[in-house]
């Protein structure tokens, strides 16, 4: 049976080649004083920096510019961007940029008015928004996240040692977002195809949960598959339009809360990548690529059916003559099969994770209970050894 859900999204997307064209018309909903706020510089060399700046003077807007967002956004850097959006007095935040920008634009948008520490309300204690927050709106050029339609923000504290997402409500997701294909065309193949498998795995974190036979499923069903022709294409070529507008567009249906409807959602791998990610500070996508396999491995007897269903249905793996656990691991083996061709990197190793960081990778570790066997700190440390 379908679970029960309540279903919303309020972000407005502009998508395809011409998108950035609405972004006057919607910065004139917005007030005067706008944060600009992007990542190390590479929409200076590419122009985007330029049309952009454009637009928002010909609206007539103050511009404050908040620039070097790191690609794991730190606590340390929602404190300097507070401090410069109340100097600034913002009305609005504009993203420029990938999932992190994104995602630090909005834990900036709901942290700058905030009366105590945002990373102590919202990041340890999980409460819930009660002070102003400031719009937002994206100019994507990186997918991966789903970060442009959707209520997440995740932040790491290299303090103490931990990188966590907090998913926040209708008001806090961008109020639109341009997503133009051709944006993502000069990203370095490492980071577009680690991308790709964030957007993989956020597919993955919510169907492998529940054995419903539901409309959700056969949706994630349709998105991977979808997601696995147009990689290869974009691995041999980046600049084909189509395939990185597919990919864009399921990059945005795999984590905008749709999918999840009626699912009670996995997160584990996340989970595990995450803690991974604060020790090693590697690219999210790929800390998510090396913990994959030997999590789904581990919890493959728990959720027997929906991982034979997985190989038959994704990857097309044939039943004939075949126990249900052969089917099962078969799906598992193209999974894997697939993510060498993409050049994913495959354990934490070679992500900077060592032996002596195991302890405490495993209590970073946040417990989820949604998927098929809610794991203990022994088991997490059994999933990490076998990562490495």
């Amino acid at each position: 049976m379908l679970g029960n859900f309540s279903y919303s999204n309020p972000t407005k997307l502009y998508f395809g080649d011409n998108a950035l064209d609405n972004l006057a018309a919607e910065l004139e909903k917005y007030g005067n004083n706008v944060l600009l706020v992007y990542g190390g510089g590479s929409i200076k060399k590419n122009g985007i920096y330029d049309d952009v700046i454009a637009i928002l003077k010909k609206c007539g807007k103050t511009i404050v510019e908040d620039a070097g967002v790191m690609p794991n956004p730190t606590v340390d850097k929602l404190y300097e961007g507070c401090e410069r959006a109340r100097a600034g007095k913002v009305d609005f935040i504009l993203a420029v940029g990938g999932g992190s920008v994104c995602d630090y634009a909005k834990a900036l948008s709901i942290s700058v008015h905030c009366n105590e520490d945002p990373w102590d309300k919202y990041y340890i204690r999980f409460e819930d928004v009660d002070n102003e927050i400031i719009p937002v709106g994206c100019v994507l050029t990186m997918v991966g996240t789903g970060s442009e339609m959707n209520g997440g923000a995740v932040i790491t504290n290299h303090k103490q040692k931990l990188k966590i997402g907090h998913v926040f409500g209708d008001n806090v997701f961008p109020k639109f977002s341009i997503l133009n294909p051709v944006y993502t065309y000069t990203l370095p193949e490492y980071q577009m195809v680690a991308g790709i498998y964030d957007i993989f795995n956020h597919i993955c974190e919510q169907y492998f949960s529940g054995e419903d036979d539901n409309t959700s499923d056969y949706i994630m069903e349709g998105l991977m598959k979808s997601l696995i022709h147009s990689s290869r294409i974009a691995v041999e070529n980046p600049k084909d339009y189509e395939a990185r507008s597919n990919i864009m567009w399921t990059a945005t249906w795999a984590l905008n809360t749709l999918v999840a409807c009626g699912k009670t959602t996995d997160w584990m791998v996340h989970m595990l990548g995450q803690s991974v990610g604060a020790y090693t500070d590697a690219t999210h996508g790929m800390t998510l690529a090396a913990v994959s396999l030997p999590y789904y491995r581990f919890i493959l007897p728990y959720g027997l059916q929906k991982f034979k269903r997985f190989a038959v249905n994704v990857w097309n793996v044939s039943v004939d003559g075949k126990t249900d656990e052969q089917i099962a691991n078969e799906g598992l083996a193209a999974m894997e099969s697939w993510m060498n061709e993409l050049g994913l990197v495959m354990n934490i190793t070679d992500l900077g994770a060592t032996e002596d960081m195991l302890d405490g990778i495993t209590d970073g570790t946040f417990i989820m209970d949604g998927g098929y066997k809610v794991l203990t700190k022994e088991e997490i440390k059994a999933v990490l050894k076998e990562s490495m």
